[in-house]
Formats: C-alpha cells, structure tokens, sequence
C-alpha cells in the first residue's frame, strides 16, 4: 500500500513538470523559475518574420525562428508545442539559447568540432583554382564546369595535387568550398564590353540633334500660319534583318466563344526564307521610307538612299542618324554620296549604341501590330503584307520623340 502511494506521488510530480510552464535548469536540484520576456529590436523582428517565411533557409532555422516569434508574440512553451508539434524540451533549449545570447547566436547550431578539419584552406585555395579555370584549358570539351563534373576532377587529380584531403571529396563537399567563395562557374553572366574610347561624345552628338528636333517642332506647332520648309529634315536610317516567312501548314482555328477564347495553330510549319526592312523615320512628321529586300547589301542601301532623295525636296539636306554598317559606308554607298553633294549629313551612333537610333522604336512598332504571329504562303506574299502595314502606319503617322535628355549631362 504504501509503494503503491509512493508510485503514484512520483507519476504525479513528473506530470506536473511536463505540464507546467516552469524549467529546471539543467544541473540544478529543484531549481526553477519562469522564462523572462523576449525583447527584440525591430530589425530582429524583420528578420525572424522573413526567416519564417523562407524556403531556402535550413528547416532547423525556420523552426526556430517560428518558437521565437510565438513566444514574444506572448505564447507560453505550452502553447508553442501545440502550435508547431515541437517537444518542450527543444522550445525550452533554443529559448534559453537566445535569452543567454541573443538572437544572432541562438539561432545557430553550436559549433563543435571533435577534430581538426581534414580539408585545410590551401586544399580549398586549390578547389577553387579549379573553379576559375575552364574546362578546356585542362583537356576536357565542356567549355564550363558542371559542379559534378568539378567534383570528379577533384577527386582524380587531388592525390597527385599534393592534396590528398580532397582524394574522396563528394560533389557536396566542393559545393560548399565554392559557396563560401560565391562562385557559380557553372553560369554565365552577360556583360557588354565598350569597344569604341569615343562613346560618351557620340552618344552626346546624337541627342543633340534630337534636342535640334524637337525645338524645331516645338516651334512648328507654336506657330499658327504655316512655316517656311525647313533646309534640313532628321531622318533615323536602319535594318530589320531576318523577317521570317513562315507558312502554317494547317488552318488557323478561330476563336470560338465559351469554348475557345484564343486562336488555334498547328505546330507544325513551313519556312520560306527571310527578308530585310530598311527603313527611315522621319523624326518631324513621322513618315517612313522602307524597301523590303531579299538581303541589305550596299546596293539595297543605295536604294534606300535614292528613295529618300526622290521623296523630299530638292535644295534639303538630310541629315542621316545611322549606325556603322558596312553598307553604310562602302565604296558603292560613298560613290553615289559623292554624286549627290550636300543632300545627305551623316550622325553615326556609337558602336553598341543602336539603342540611340530612333528608327529601332519603329521596329519595335512593327514586331508588336502588323508582324506579331504573321504566317504567309510565300516571301512575295511577306514582302506585300510589310509594304501595306508600312502605308498604314503613313495613313496616321506618328512623331516619335526622344525624351532621356538627361543623359546630355552624364
């Protein structure tokens, strides 16, 4: 009888240790006490809030910060267990972890290491050695470093490296020697070389002109009886090479309503080959002059040329914004500038700087109207259908302006 009361006093104190929202700190006898108040900065707050709500931060994190945020919200660890199916014992440890030492320590693991590190910092010096080399340059094909394949010559030519640490190192293992450095050798990311040392002052000389261009039409419209021909009329020159003649090889379906709300094309199709579009956009009144040909050749852009001087009055010069094509300046293009002397005034943009030309705003007019999803049977039916989107644009012609004028005072 008394065991059996013995018994049941101790399951009851064990019950009530379980179930009260006190701690006995570890070594203590009875020692007990209730858990302090979390204080944290608002930018603790921030961070634990985006850390719960990561999905790249390790789970074990994620997990804590969640404690954490339950008990300065005013959850007691009680609470905490039911809300996140945790036992009391870890909401206990990581609570007094980070009231001992604060956020930025307790949510870490403790760092404990029963050895020195096999993988010393010359062998990851050599790891990442490895990284900035190409592939090619040590024998293989592959241009780039695949992070298995970095992994596998690690292990092959460690040994003999001298770095024998390294002789079973897991494609993990080198992941984390490159994380620490943020290398991705197997990436590559674009970047736009400045070729031409006089960039900044023909970019300048560029939107000078645009700036000539739009005075002049300021002053246009301000007046109200009509104004005397301008001597010199801006026109923006280019290519739109590779305009594809594609024919489907099936009927398009059309849309059909509460059923299908898009048209309807086969995948499969034919191709015909591609043409060119050189154009010019006046920039007074919004006019374009195009051809569209087989290939944008010297003689093609010759053409264009001898279009441009049928099409404006005689005693005008033209002052031509165009890039550094060949075409552009060849000895059959200069033969005929020369047989017309100051008709045409070159402004050349710089090299990579086709962004300036006012002409590319047109093209981009075009790919989104008249050539978005265009499917032909022939490129003399491409060529027609270009031509007569071409007229509609001149039927309503609109200005096109330049308006990044602080890029004068760069």
């Amino acid at each position: 009888m008394q065991k059996s009361w013995t018994c049941a006093l101790v399951h009851r104190f064990i019950k009530t240790f379980t179930e009260s929202d006190c701690c006995f700190t570890i070594g203590s006898v009875a020692g007990k006490s209730k858990l302090p108040a979390l204080v944290l900065s608002p930018e603790e707050l921030e961070r634990l809030k985006s850390l719960k709500a990561s999905r790249a931060a390790p789970v074990r994190e994620v997990e804590r910060a969640r404690i954490l945020l339950l008990y300065h919200s005013g959850k007691n660890p009680s609470a905490i267990q039911k809300a996140l199916n945790i036992s009391r014992v870890t909401i206990y440890h990581w609570l007094h972890k980070v009231l001992e030492m604060g956020v930025d320590v307790g949510l870490k693991d403790t760092f404990h290491r029963p050895r020195q590190p096999l993988i010393s910092s010359v062998d990851k010096a050599w790891v990442v050695h490895l990284a900035c080399t190409k592939p090619k340059d040590l024998g293989y094909a592959a241009e780039l470093w695949t992070r298995k394949a970095l992994a596998a010559h690690v292990r092959q030519q460690a040994p003999v490296a001298g770095h024998p640490s390294l002789a079973r190192a897991a494609k993990a293992t080198v992941q984390r020697i490159l994380d620490e450095q943020h290398l991705q050798p197997h990436k590559v990311k674009y970047y736009l070389e400045r070729r031409d040392p006089e960039f900044e002052l023909k970019m300048k000389e560029v939107l000078m002109v645009y700036q000539d261009v739009m005075l002049q039409n300021q002053a246009a419209a301000a007046t109200e009886t009509p104004s005397v021909a301008p001597t010199v009329i801006t026109v923006s020159v280019d290519e739109k090479p590779g305009v594809q003649a594609i024919e489907n090889t099936a009927p398009d379906l059309p849309p059909v309503p509460e059923k299908h709300p898009g048209v309807g094309r086969d995948h499969e199709y034919k191709r015909h080959g591609t043409l060119s579009i050189l154009a010019s956009l006046d920039l007074q009144d919004g006019h374009v002059v195009a051809r569209v040909e087989e290939r944008h050749r010297s003689r093609e852009f010759v053409a264009l040329l001898k279009d441009l001087d049928a099409y404006y009055p005689a005693g005008v010069t033209l002052r031509v914004i165009l890039d550094n094509h060949s075409a552009h300046i060849s000895k059959e293009t200069r033969a005929y500038l020369a047989s017309r002397p100051n008709r045409f005034h070159y402004v050349h943009t710089p090299k990579h700087g086709s962004w300036l030309n006012l002409v590319e705003t047109l093209f981009g007019k075009m790919a989104h109207t008249f050539l978005r999803q265009i499917r032909v049977k022939s490129k003399t039916e491409l060529k027609e259908r270009i031509l007569r989107g071409i007229a509609e644009i001149n039927a309503v012609p609109v200005v096109h302006r330049w308006k990044k004028f602080d890029l004068l005072l760069a």
